[in-house]
């Protein structure tokens, strides 16, 4: 039965792509055979609009990058023809819209798009993972916003993209083929914002799946140098999505996922990495380095891309739901889609002992208290994102420090008012079971909405802290789960003399990469630029004993007044390396830490159990 439901699902869809013109549906062809200068060539066959007046557009922006990109700079020589392939004459309204006034006969639309990654058009740059790639015969990343369109007052047509690709190349996505060959592949999509939400990437593959919680998960990694592989990122995200699928129940809501990465050597263009999410899979921009250097990196990355099945897909308002790529409204928000989303990727790490307490306390909560301090702590984080796009976007980036420094503070609440029983984690349950995937909030609404399904001091909390200008209470709030903060507090503690380090890449060693600011142990022990630390006290100098050190551990076993001594490897004024010691005693030096956390020696029975109830789940 369920072959013969596939053959009948395969016949339906091959009907319905042979009559693409007549039933009104966007049919695209993407060549990624005949590469000119980077540039690939687009053709549309247009639906049959019988409109005399078109305005043909290529977004402005997309859901979540927060950003205004212009991806209308990137098409040229664009063409419109009519049935006889006579040219239209077209206006050009803007960077990304094409009006024409006479469109009745309108049949193909034809353009070249310009890669984002190696532009020279370095204002504005695209951040990679919402750009485009296009490198003949090596690697096409396709953020699908990039090549296609739609004509105004269209987007909920359906859409057929062909992809005409290179031998022995596949296209990574969460988009299913209905067509495919060795030579090209089709896909199905019922709209553009389903268009615009699944990237793609064509290259030589190097995938892998995991199946967890009743969906597949594709990796799918593209290393110039095979650095790195599908299988070490899934190895790395395997755990990350076990722990969701815990979290979320035992089943996720998805049947696939798609975990896209690139990874790039040198300097990147826009000077940084990261990701973009999407609602069923998410698009990584990463350096090409050691693979244990960025497996935290992955895990970190990928756990809060991953967690946006949850938010916006099955909780968004109506901005995002009727996303206006042209003229957009964004929502006011960003504290939920954005700042929730952080917040539940470092406490689903801490729940399932990927992390332990103290390392999620230091840099999963007080990193985020010390980097929100960058910005506008009065300003209403309401208006931080209904302005994101325009008069506060340099604000933006505190959506994921003290947005999920919000999300925190109202998870401790929750679980406050109820003596554990409930908190975010349950909260965005019952919104995804009131809204869905299909059912918009209004903006205004849902903190009232919030307020209804929990309890009413909730909407006080709302008012003061993210729609007023009060900033977190954090001392109250650590206060309900026995953990002490101090804002501003003196401590001592051993250094390494204060050196900025980097990886030489070639032995793989942590270099001494800055000495402009030693203190008095690095200067007795006498650093110089360029040293490779081989090892300090006898012990190993990695990155493992590097991050137990920084956390405030010690294990060099430095004892006050004692000598430390280290191993580093220096090139004499020939090239020539050459192992050379240096010592100088330990000693603690003082500093200010500010925003201090400590777990309380002796918690009330109540602190410990919203604490048990915060970070481990238990009641």
């Amino acid at each position: 039965m369920k072959f013969k439901a596939c053959l009948i699902f395969l016949f339906l869809s091959l009907s319905f792509f042979s009559n693409a013109q007549k039933n009104s549906i966007y049919q695209y062809t993407l060549d990624l055979v005949n590469v000119e200068d980077d540039k690939v060539k687009v053709e549309l066959l247009a639906p049959a609009f019988n409109k005399d007046e078109l305005i043909y557009r290529i977004p402005k922006t997309v859901p979540g990058t927060y950003s205004i990109n212009d991806y209308g700079r990137f098409i040229e020589d664009i063409k419109f023809f009519d049935k006889d392939d006579k040219e239209i004459v077209f206006e050009k309204l803007d960077e990304n819209s094409w009006k024409l006034k006479d469109a009745s006969g309108l049949t193909k639309v034809s353009y070249w798009v310009n890669d984002t990654y190696d532009t020279k058009m370095k204002e504005d740059f695209v951040f990679e993972p919402a750009g485009s790639n296009i490198e003949e015969n090596k690697n096409f990343v396709i953020n699908t916003h990039c090549f296609f369109g739609y004509f105004d007052g269209f987007k909920s047509l359906p859409y057929i993209i062909n992809i005409e690709k290179p031998e022995g190349f596949y296209g990574s996505t969460s988009l299913q083929t209905v067509k495919s060959s060795p030579s090209s592949d089709t896909y199905m999509v019922p709209n553009y914002m389903d268009l615009a939400d699944a990237p793609m990437m064509y290259n030589v593959p190097d995938t892998s799946i995991l199946k967890i919680g009743g969906a597949d998960i594709l990796v799918s990694v593209y290393s110039p140098k095979k650095v790195l592989t599908s299988e070490f990122v899934a190895q790395n995200v395997d755990d990350i999505i076990r722990a969701a699928e815990v979290y979320l129940g035992g089943k996720l809501p998805i049947k696939k996922y798609a975990f896209i990465v690139y990874l790039f050597e040198n300097q990147s263009g826009s000077g940084s990495y990261g990701a973009l999410e999407h609602s069923y899979s998410s698009m990584y921009f990463l350096p090409e380095v050691d693979p244990e250097l960025i497996a935290q990196t992955i895990k970190d990355i990928a756990t809060h891309e991953f967690f946006h099945i949850i938010t916006p897909l099955s909780i968004h308002s109506e901005e995002i739901h009727s996303f206006n790529f042209n003229d957009p409204e964004m929502s006011k928000h960003l504290w939920l889609y954005e700042g929730v989303t952080e917040y539940t990727a470092g406490q689903v790490q801490v729940r399932s002992d990927l992390i332990d307490v103290d390392t999620y306390l230091q840099e999963m909560i007080r990193a985020k208290i010390l980097d929100a301090e960058k910005y506008n702590d009065t300003l209403p984080f309401t208006e931080l994102s209904e302005k994101s796009l325009g008069e506060h976007k340099d604000e933006y980036p505190n959506v994921y420090q003290k947005g999920a420094l919000i999300g925190m503070a109202l998870d401790i609440t929750l679980r406050d008012l109820s003596d554990g029983k409930y908190g975010v984690k349950n909260l965005l349950k019952d919104l995804a079971g009131f809204y869905g995937k299909d059912k918009p909030f209004k903006d205004d609404e849902l903190f009232d909405k919030i307020a209804e399904l929990t309890y009413p001091e909730i909407r006080t909390f709302f008012a003061k802290y993210v729609e007023g200008t009060e900033p977190l209470p954090y001392k109250e709030i650590f206060e309900e789960v026995g953990i002490t903060y101090e804002k501003e507090s003196k401590f001592r503690y051993f250094t390494l003399g204060d050196i900025g380090l980097s990886i030489d890449k070639s032995s793989g060693r942590f270099v001494v990469a800055d000495v402009s600011d030693l203190n008095k142990t690095g200067k007795e022990l006498g650093y110089k630029t360029g040293d490779q630390l081989a090892s300090i006290n006898k012990i190993d100098v990695t990155l493992e004993s590097l991050e137990e050190f920084y956390s405030g551990n010690n294990p060099y076993g430095f004892k006050e007044g004692k000598k430390m001594k280290v191993l580093v490897v220096r090139k004499d004024a020939n090239g020539k390396e050459k192992k050379v010691k240096l010592s100088a005693k330990a000693i603690k030096i003082e500093y200010e830490q500010r925003h201090r956390l400590e777990l309380m020696e002796n918690p009330t029975e109540r602190q410990l159990l919203i604490r048990n109830s915060w970070l481990k789940g238990e009641i």
